[in-house]
């Protein structure tokens, strides 16, 4: 029988022992969470609460955030279609060819955007790779509310990509193949086992991507434009109005505050599903 007095000390986890943290890392500490915080409290004293109310439901404001919606909604959706398969793909393949996959599907995230929003036009443009044969047949891509869409789903498909690949080589393959020895289809076992197992990471690539789509700024101009109703999103929105055109500067902090919004309820939520989330 082991006493109490040889069992190892416990954290209040209980789970592991306690780790001091050096007394002098708390100051590079202190500097890193002024670095990201200070921005951010400025931006709350410099915004007029006052007329916060009067500058989101502006008219150019609306329209901004209810295009910024509706883009954003549209490439979550792509991103789901064409990145859960994409993940799917990437997890159950050989160590290279996953490798391979992988560097792919990630390369947005190093991008500039600005460099995506070149390539999109390499690609659709007017002289682009496939823009000459859209223009024969009289579809025209750039600078519409399509472009933005492809923009966004251009930057956050990784994001998706990343989360799902990551839950599905965690599950693993054995409830898949058990459910394959009981006479279920592949369709079926995709359907009916491996996207409930996959929920939680399913859930969070898509706040991401989400949020990401959201957020987007530079491949959307350079690729979209900045056509009020049709291709200014909430970003575009922002610069618009602190270059001296369209909304007001009161606006574009609201509006930016509302971007801050989001992205905290998006860590919020990724912080639940991380706690709830069995270890």
């Amino acid at each position: 029988m082991v006493s109490a007095a040889t069992q190892p000390v416990r954290g209040r986890s209980g789970d592991r022992p306690p780790i001091r943290f050096p007394r002098w890392l708390a100051i590079p500490a202190g500097l890193g969470i002024a670095v990201l915080l200070l921005p951010l409290v400025a931006l709350l004293v410099r915004l007029d609460w006052a007329d916060v109310p009067a500058a989101v439901t502006s008219p150019a404001a609306l329209q901004a955030l209810t295009l910024s919606l509706l883009t954003a909604t549209i490439a979550t959706t792509c991103c789901i279609v064409l990145g859960v398969p994409l993940a799917l793909l990437i997890a159950r393949s050989s160590r290279p060819i996953a490798a391979a996959l992988r560097t792919l599907a990630t390369l947005p995230l190093v991008l500039p955007p600005l460099v995506g929003g070149i390539a999109l036009l390499a690609l659709l443009g007017r002289n682009g790779l496939f823009g000459e044969a859209f223009a024969v047949a009289g579809i025209r891509v750039p600078f519409t509310t399509a472009a933005v869409v492809i923009a966004q789903t251009f930057v956050a498909l990784p994001f998706l990509v990343i989360s799902v690949e990551g839950a599905l080589r965690s599950v693993g393959t054995r409830f898949e193949a058990v459910a394959a020895g009981l006479g279920a289809g592949r369709f079926t076992v995709f359907r009916r086992v491996t996207l409930p197992l996959v929920g939680p990471g399913l859930l969070a690539g898509t706040v991401l991507c989400f949020a990401r789509a959201l957020g987007e700024f530079g491949a959307t101009a350079l690729f979209a434009g900045n056509a009020p109703g049709t291709t200014r999103t909430m970003p575009l929105a922002i610069y618009t109005a602190f270059n001296g055109a369209g909304v007001s500067e009161d606006t574009a902090i609201a509006l930016s505050l509302m971007l801050i919004a989001v992205a905290i309820a998006v860590l919020l939520a990724m912080r639940s599903w991380r706690e709830d989330a069995p270890r």
